[in-house]
């Protein structure tokens, strides 16, 4: 039998040009080199990590929020 897991990622780009894709729930990251490539791969990884391990039946969605902070110059 078949489950669907809802989790959140965010994607964003690294120094070398790549994008780099983090599942906020569960501590699982990949890269690709666009970010529909970054995607398949997390989810991928996801897949592979949570095969053997528990799987979190109802996990938390997270709040995802902007935060300014002050740099002294």
């Amino acid at each position: 039998m078949s489950k669907t897991l809802r989790l959140t990622a965010t994607i964003v780009p690294d120094e070398e040009g790549w994008y780099v894709a983090r599942c906020l729930q569960v501590e699982v990251a990949s890269q690709g080199r666009t970010v529909d490539e970054a995607l398949s791969s997390l989810r991928e990884a996801l897949e592979l990590y949570l095969e053997d391990g528990v799987i979190p039946e109802a996990p938390q969605q997270p709040i995802v929020a902007p935060i300014e902070i002050r740099l002294s110059a």
